[in-house]
This record gives structure tokens, C-alpha cells and sequence, in this order.
């Protein structure tokens, strides 16, 4: 297993291998169960805040305001997205220049929850190049039974975007799907994880998820890393969402590490 040292998480090289092979790798650290209750009891907390909106939708819940949720919550989901370890990981694969500039909570209540259509990230960000890194951390239990994420393994190798099209469906999380022929559905795998694990995937991995049709919750918290060396393009960005509208161009972006070579704009520098 890999351990924790102390300058603390790091790939082995068969876990980069993985991931630079496949678009994603599940590393074999994993959070405390003290850590997994206290995102619990902070999901809780966040649910109680926001009853009006779905729990799947709530897009950043690091920035103070969205939401309407207050800083003494969105202080603490800053805190997760800023963890060492995490970023010790992340930094193994987009390296030390490194930005928050997005995250999601993804909470699909039992026997319902929506679906989220096959997609690449890259289709809706405003980022060029595109160069980023998801870290799916999994709050509950996560498996194939209540909505797991599914991914097609190697098909980030082209870095290309493939065809989309627009879903404005009420059952769909997002407003766009890729086309049915750019799939291949017989390579899919399913990225089950459990409490307190999560896993890393790339900008251009096919993936997507179905509706939680068990009697158990499927929560997770998504954390976005792009490497400062990419730009994000305010003037270009736009909502992926059929059920939130996410004002990406004026989302402020958070410099963990190293250098920012952007152009600064709405930039706050979380470096310690």
C-alpha cells in the first residue's frame, strides 16, 4: 500500500503508469473514517442550507456566497480541496504550479438522483489548454448498485474532444451528451469506491453515470486542479447545467502552488 511519509502522499510509478494508460487510477491511500464523518456531518450541514436546490447541483461550494451558503461552511469545503495530500497527488500528474478552480458536490438521494449522460469535461470548460485533473473523492459508499461513475479506460490517449450533443433533459444533469457512436459501451468500467477514497481522472476521459435506484445515498465531493500554465478563458465560459445556471466567467480561481502564470485575473493566492 502506499503510505503516507513525511512530505506526504505520492503515485508510485505503477499508479502514474495507470493513469497515464487509462485516464484515471483509484490511489491506494485513502482518508481516515474520522475524516469520512467529519465530511458527513459537513454534508449535513450544507444539505440543511440549501433545501431549495437539488443535491446534485451544488457547483463550488468552496466559494463563499454560492449557494447562499455561508463562509463558515464554505471555508470548510475550501479546507478539503486544499488538503496536502491531495495536492501532493495531484502535482505528481499536472505538476507543483498548480489552481483550484472548481468543485461539485455530487449527492444522489436513494431511488432517484439524476443521471449524468456520457461526457467529456473538456467539452464545457473554459480552459486552453485543456490540462486539468479531477479528484473524485467518495463521501458514501460508491458502487455500480447506487450511481457510480463510469468511464471508457484510454479514451483521454487522442486528447480530443468528441461530438456532443444538447440534452435539455429535466432527468439529465447536464445539457449536453456525447453522441451514442463515439462510445464504446463494451470497454466500460465502473469506478467504485468506498468511504474515504477517491479517485484522479483526466480532462478528456469519457465518463458518465446513471440514476440511483437503490435505497442508499450516493455522495461525493469533486475537486478541479488545472496547472497555471493553462488559461482560463472568462470570455468563452458557459453553464453545463439543465438545472443550475453556473456563472463560470466570473468564478474566482485559487492559487494552491508554485507560480501563477495566468494573467492573474481574479486570482487569490492560498499559498502557505
Amino acid at each position: 500500500m502506499n503510505q503516507n511519509n513525511l512530505n506526504g502522499w505520492s503515485l508510485t510509478a505503477l499508479e502514474q503508469e495507470d493513469y497515464a494508460k487509462n485516464g484515471l487510477v483509484v490511489p491506494a491511500v485513502r482518508l481516515s473514517s474520522d475524516d469520512v464523518a467529519d465530511l458527513c456531518k459537513l454534508l449535513t450541514e450544507t444539505l440543511a442550507k440549501t433545501p431549495g436546490q437539488r443535491p446534485e447541483t451544488l457547483v463550488c461550494p468552496h466559494i463563499e456566497g454560492m449557494n447562499g451558503l455561508p463562509r463558515e461552511i464554505t471555508d470548510k469545503w475550501l479546507a478539503v480541496c486544499q488538503r496536502p495530500e491531495f495536492l501532493d497527488l495531484v502535482s505528481n500528474l499536472i505538476g507543483d504550479d498548480m489552481m483550484l478552480w472548481g468543485s461539485q458536490l455530487f449527492c444522489k438521494p436513494p431511488r432517484t438522483g439524476l443521471e449524468v449522460p456520457w461526457h467529456q469535461d473538456g467539452h464545457f470548460w473554459p480552459i486552453e489548454p485543456l490540462a486539468t485533473c479531477t479528484l473524485w473523492l467518495a463521501i458514501d459508499n460508491v458502487d455500480a448498485e447506487n450511481g457510480a461513475m463510469l468511464y471508457v479506460p484510454g479514451s483521454h490517449l487522442a486528447a480530443q474532444l468528441f461530438a456532443h450533443a444538447e440534452q435539455p433533459s429535466e432527468e439529465s444533469a447536464l445539457n449536453a451528451e456525447m453522441l451514442s457512436s463515439e462510445v464504446d459501451l463494451d470497454r466500460v468500467e465502473v469506478d467504485e469506491l468506498p468511504a474515504g477514497a477517491f479517485s484522479l481522472h483526466d480532462v478528456y476521459l469519457v465518463h458518465g453515470s446513471k440514476p440511483n435506484l437503490s435505497d442508499r445515498r450516493r455522495a461525493g465531493f469533486v475537486v478541479r486542479y488545472m496547472p497555471t500554465s493553462s488559461h482560463y478563458d472568462r470570455a468563452s465560459a458557459r453553464s453545463g447545467s439543465n438545472h443550475v445556471a453556473t456563472n463560470l466567467a466570473d468564478r474566482p480561481l485559487f492559487l494552491l502552488r508554485g507560480e501563477d502564470h495566468t494573467d492573474k485575473t481574479g486570482v487569490y493566492d492560498l499559498r502557505k
